[in-house]
């Protein structure tokens, strides 16, 4: 069982850090609300956007390809971070680590050009898309 009093001693830092946390939190919000404005009003209680006012709801109905793009976004951006955590060590890992960055990177393609064929980069309906190429001809 290990000494109290050095289980203490060695954490007393932690102690002193934590009090200091929480009396700066404490401070912050007991002087904001001492010195903050109490005026109430009907634009008080309006939402502010980079001071134009506001029109129409906020209940707007956004495409699923809004959506789709995001989760795109993300799943290649992460897959960018692996890039770069192994750019970090690529003198490390010879020439093994460039064949698996390779194969990686393939696969990544493969992905992106299987989304590009099947249309789920496409934006416009297909309607839209056959009267643009009717246009064109």
């Amino acid at each position: 069982m290990p000494d109290i009093n050095a289980s203490l001693s060695h954490n007393w830092g932690l102690a002193v850090f934590l009090l200091a946390v929480f009396g700066l939190c404490g401070f912050m919000l007991g002087v904001s609300s001492l010195l903050g404005s109490k005026a109430w009003g009907h634009s008080k209680n309006e939402p502010f956007e980079a001071g134009v006012v506001p029109t129409g709801s906020s209940r707007l109905r956004l495409s699923a390809k809004f959506y789709l793009v995001a989760m795109l976004f993300v799943i290649f951006d992460v897959e960018a971070l692996y890039l770069f955590a192994w750019s970090v060590s690529v003198r490390e890992s010879g020439w093994a680590g460039l064949i698996e960055a390779t194969v990686f990177i393939g696969i990544l393609l493969a992905g992106l050009v299987y989304l590009w064929r099947v249309g789920a980069l496409d934006w416009a309906p297909e309607s839209r898309r056959k009267r643009q190429a009717k246009l064109k001809q």
